[in-house]
C-alpha cells in the first residue's frame, strides 16, 4: 500500500515523503503527518509522476522521478494498468508490507536521515544534503586527530561538553563571558570488532599536565600554546586560546590512547537534541527543587527536554555529595537514556523525528575536519549505531582527593592503583561489558596461533639478547628498562636503542623464529601477552638481538605490561541499557 493509504505518519516510508512542488517543478521533502493529507482518491493525469520507462522518452515530460522513490498507484494508466504492470484492482489488493524488523530499524537509525539523503542524492534531496552539510561546524586539529572517519581497528572519540554561554536563553546561567572550557568530557572507545564500547568520563576538576598545543588561527597561521603542569583538566580547552585539539592531546598524554575524533556540544546542543527526540526519560530518587540550576521535578520518572534537560545535566547541589563526580553520574544516565530513545521505535519509525534529529545534531555539534561532512558523519554513525546499548559501558576515571590541598578537597588526581589498570584495559581493547564470548571451538587461527606463542621451552636470562626502543612511552623508559633487566633479571645482553623510528600503539616484541625460546623468557619477565609477541619469517643470524619497542602501555620497569583481564575493584560501571535513578 502507498503512503497516503496508511493513515499513520510513523508507518510512512521516508521515500514516500518526497512530493512534487507545482510551483518549482522539483521534488521536496514533506514532513507533515499523513493524517493531515487529503483522503486518497483518483488523481488527475496532470499530477501523475511519469518515469522514463513509462513515457518511453527521457526528459520530455518536464517531470523528474526521485531516485529510490517507490512507484505509487496513480489512477488508470493509458495501458489500463498501473505503474507496476498490474491493474488498479490488483494493486488495491496487494498485501501490506510487513513492518521492518527492529534490526532493520536500527540500521535505518545508524545512517539516519543523512544516510537517506546520500542514497537519494539528486533533485530535491540535493538541497537537503547541502542544508545538513552547511549546518556543520568544524575545527582543524592538525595531527591531533585522524583523517579517516572510521579508522581501522579500535578507535576513540572525545565528546566534549563546553560551558560556553552562547545561544538564545543561555546568558542567564552565570559566567556569561566564559570562553568555554572542557566542562564535560567522555572518551568513547569503540572496540576493534565493533561489538562494544567504553565511555570513560574524565572529571573536569582533575589535576593533570597539559602538553604544548599547536592551534590554527583564523588567518590560517598556526600558534603553539605553551603547555602547563598541575592544572585543572577543563583548562585544556578555551584557556589561552586552546582548541579541542589541545584537549585531545591532553587525553592522549593522560591515558596513552590515541584520540581519533572529537564532538563538542554546548548548552544549546543539550536543549535541541533532547527536544528533537521528543524528550529524554530520567529518574530521580527524590523530588528536586534546585534554585541554582532551576531544576524542579518530582521523585520517580520524568521526561525532560529543552531547558529542563539542560538543568538536569547541570545541577550539582541536589545529588550525592554535591560534587562534580556525582554530577557525572547523572550526565551518564542522561546520555544512556538518550541513546535508548534514539534507538526506540518511536524515533526510528518517524521520518519527522529523524529529520529533526539530524537537523538538530548537525547544527548543535562542532567536530574535527576528519568527520566534518555528512558523508563522513554517516560512515561513523553506521558503525556506532550497530553497537547494542547493553554493550556500552559508562565508567568514570578513578580519582582520589588531591593530597596537595590537605582537607580542602576541591580538586582530584588520578588514582594510580585503579586508573592505570583501567587505561591498560582500554589500550588492550578489553571490554568492560559481558559481551557473549565465542565458543573455544570457534577460535580463529590467529587467536590459536597467538596462544601457541607462549607454549614451548624458555631460554636462560643470560642467553636473552634484546635491544630496547622507546616507541611512545615516557622519556627515559628504554634506559630504565635496560637497567632493570640487567640489574634485576640478569638479562646482561640487553641494550638501549633510544627512540624507535615511529611510535607504536602498544608494546611489541619482534623476534626471529629461532629466537622463540628467548621471546618466551622475556615475555615471562615483562608480563607480556601473547598478542605482543610478533614473530618474523627469517631466522636471526649470529648475535642478532630481538627488538622490544615500549609503547604508551609501559608505565615503569617491573610493572607487568599486559593489561588486566577484568576491571579494577571498585570502579563505577553502568550499561547504557540500564535506567538508574539519581540520588
Amino acid at each position: 500500500m502507498d503512503a497516503q493509504s496508511r493513515g499513520r505518519a510513523d508507518d510512512v516510508d521516508p521515500a514516500d515523503q518526497w512530493v512534487l512542488n507545482p510551483d518549482t517543478g522539483t521534488y521536496e521533502l514533506r514532513l507533515g503527518p499523513s493524517g493531515t493529507q487529503s483522503p486518497p482518491g483518483p488523481r488527475r493525469p496532470s499530477t501523475r509522476r511519469t518515469t522514463e520507462s513509462e513515457s518511453g522518452q527521457s526528459g520530455r515530460s518536464g517531470r523528474r522521478e526521485v531516485p529510490g522513490q517507490r512507484n505509487r498507484r496513480a489512477g488508470k494508466a493509458p495501458s489500463g494498468k498501473g505503474p507496476s504492470g498490474e491493474s488498479p484492482d490488483a494493486q488495491g489488493r496487494r498485501k501490506r508490507k510487513p513492518k521492518a524488523t527492529r534490526k532493520k530499524k536500527v540500521l535505518l537509525w545508524t545512517g539516519g536521515v543523512m544516510g537517506f539523503v546520500l542514497v537519494v542524492g539528486s533533485g530535491g534531496a540535493y538541497w537537503l544534503y547541502q542544508h545538513f552539510n552547511g549546518n556543520i561546524s568544524t575545527v582543524d586539529v592538525g595531527d591531533a586527530g585522524s583523517k579517516s572517519s572510521v579508522p581501522d581497528g579500535a578507535f576513540n572519540i572525545l565528546v566534549i561538553g563546553t560551558d560556553k554561554r552562547t545561544g538564545k536563553g543561555n546568558e542567564g546561567y552565570g559566567d556569561a563571558g566564559s570562553e568555554g572550557h572542557a566542562d564535560t568530557n567522555i572518551l568513547f572507545h569503540v572496540s576493534a570488532d565493533r561489538t562494544n564500547a567504553t565511555a570513560l568520563s574524565i572529571p573536569r576538576d582533575m589535576i593533570t599536565d597539559i602538553p604544548a598545543c599547536p592551534t590554527k588561527q583564523k588567518d590560517g597561521t598556526t600558534k603553539t600554546v605553551p603547555g602547563e603542569k598541575n592544572v585543572r583538566f577543563n583548562t585544556s580547552l578555551g584557556q589561552e586560546g586552546r582548541d579541542p585539539g589541545c584537549t585531545m592531546r591532553t587525553v592522549k598524554q593522560l591515558t596513552g590512547l590515541t584520540v581519533d575524533h572529537f564532538m563538542m556540544a554546548d548548552f544549546n546542543a543539550v536543549k535541541e537534541l533532547s527536544t528533537a527526540v521528543g524528550g529524554v526519560k530520567i529518574c530521580l530518587a527524590k523530588a528536586v527543587n534546585d534554585p541554582k540550576s532551576h531544576l524542579k521535578l518530582p521523585a520517580g520518572q520524568s521526561v525532560v527536554k529543552g531547558e529542563q534537560a539542560l538543568a538536569f545535566v547541570r545541577t550539582r547541589h541536589s545529588f550525592g555529595n554535591e560534587s562534580d563526580l556525582d554530577r557525572i553520574k547523572q550526565q551518564q544516565q542522561f546520555i544512556g537514556s538518550m541513546i535508548r530513545q534514539m534507538k526506540s521505535d518511536d524515533t526510528l519509525g518517524s521520518p519527522t523525528k529523524l529529520y529533526g534529529l539530524a537537523d538538530a545534531a548537525t547544527k548543535a555539534l562542532t567536530v574535527d575536519s576528519g568527520i566534518g561532512s555528512i558523508k563522513k558523519l554517516t560512515d561513523l554513525a553506521q558503525v556506532l549505531g550497530k553497537i547494542d546499548a547493553k554493550n556500552i559501558t559508562f565508567t568514570t576515571l578513578p580519582v582520589i582527593d588531591n593530597p596537595a590541598e590537605g582537607k580542602n578537597h576541591i580538586t582530584v588526581v588520578p588514582d594510580p592503583t585503579r586508573a592505570d589498570p583501567l587505561f591498560a584495559m582500554m589500550r588492550a581493547d578489553t571490554s568492560l561489558t559481558e559481551v557473549k564470548k565465542k565458543e573455544a571451538a570457534s577460535k580463529s587461527a590467529a587467536e590459536a596461533e597467538a596462544a601457541a606463542r607462549l607454549n614451548g621451552p624458555r631460554a636462560k636470562s643470560s642467553d636473552v639478547r634484546v635491544t630496547v626502543l622507546n616507541g611512545g612511552a615516557k622519556a627515559g623508559s628504554a634506559g630504565d628498562m635496560v637497567t632493570w633487566l640487567q640489574n634485576q633479571k640478569g638479562v646482561l645482553k640487553s641494550s638501549n636503542g633510544a627512540n624507535a623510528p615511529q611510535k607504536v600503539p602498544a608494546t611489541v616484541l619482534a623476534y626471529a623464529p629461532n629466537q622463540a625460546d628467548q621471546a618466551r623468557k622475556l615475555a615471562d619477565l615483562l608480563g607480556l601477552s601473547a598478542a605482543a609477541l610478533k614473530p618474523g619469517t627469517k631466522d636471526a643470524v649470529g648475535k642478532e638481538p630481538m627488538v622490544l619497542t615500549l609503547g604508551p602501555d609501559f608505565s615503569q620497569a617491573g610493572t607487568p605490561i599486559a593489561a588486566p583481564a577484568k576491571a579494577p575493584e571498585g570502579i563505577q560501571k553502568v550499561e547504557a541499557d540500564k535506567s538508574v535513578c539519581a540520588k
